[in-house]
């Protein structure tokens, strides 16, 4: 593989947290003065980018980094009830061995990565899981990996289910691969133009052909 070092996002691409996230959203957003979220409309939410979902639900920016907090201390109570993305496990275990780090970038709470990848026997696998509070900070923190592992950018190979994902690795300079079984739609993440775009985790044994 072309890539020395593989870093994933979590929710949506490794774990199956949508549908959890969504009704921990909606418990708390009344507390915010933000209305809930329908099972229907997430259809629709999938094609925004971050900006236009936050003005769609009306949610302030500064308001943000609180509910990201809130969320994941309450989704800690069944992390362990969660599912992989069906799949996963076998295609992460597989392109460990042929990479000399992999890792975890994500928004959600360290405690909670490690609590999944316990429950479901990957802890191992991964030699880092790093958490931002931000969730446009992404940016800043594959750079830092980068330094961390002696990495030259294309040496690294970022792996999202979101436009943000997309955005961030663009902006450090770094590949990005999106999975479109997460959060954003297939179409909104193509017109992203991704280095690579992936329609199951099988899809991910491909980069192997690459040298």
């Amino acid at each position: 593989m072309i890539y020395k070092t593989l870093v994933f996002d979590f929710d949506g691409t490794i774990a199956d947290t949508l549908g959890e996230t969504r009704l921990i959203f909606n418990r708390i957003a009344p507390d915010y003065g933000i209305r809930e979220v329908a099972a229907e409309e997430l259809d629709q939410l999938r094609h925004l980018s971050l900006k236009e979902l936050l003005a769609h639900l009306h949610i302030p920016k500064r308001r943000v980094p609180a509910l990201i907090a809130r969320g994941t201390g309450m989704m800690r109570g069944n992390i362990t009830q969660l599912q992989l993305i069906d799949g996963m496990s076998e295609v992460l275990i597989e392109l460990r061995r042929h990479v000399r780090s992999f890792g975890i970038l994500t928004s959600n709470a360290t405690a909670n990565v490690d609590l999944f990848l316990k429950t479901h026997g990957l802890r191992e696998q991964f030699d880092f899981v790093s958490s931002t509070s931000k969730l446009t900070g992404k940016a800043k923190h594959l750079k830092a990996i980068c330094k961390t592992f002696s990495l030259r950018p294309a040496e690294l190979l970022y792996i999202g289910d979101e436009l943000r994902d997309v955005k961030a690795s663009q902006k450090a300079g770094i590949p990005i691969a999106a999975v479109t079984w997460g959060f954003n739609s297939r179409e909104s993440l193509a017109a992203s133009h991704p280095n690579y775009l992936f329609d199951k985790p099988i899809d991910f044994l491909r980069l192997l052909a690459e040298h």
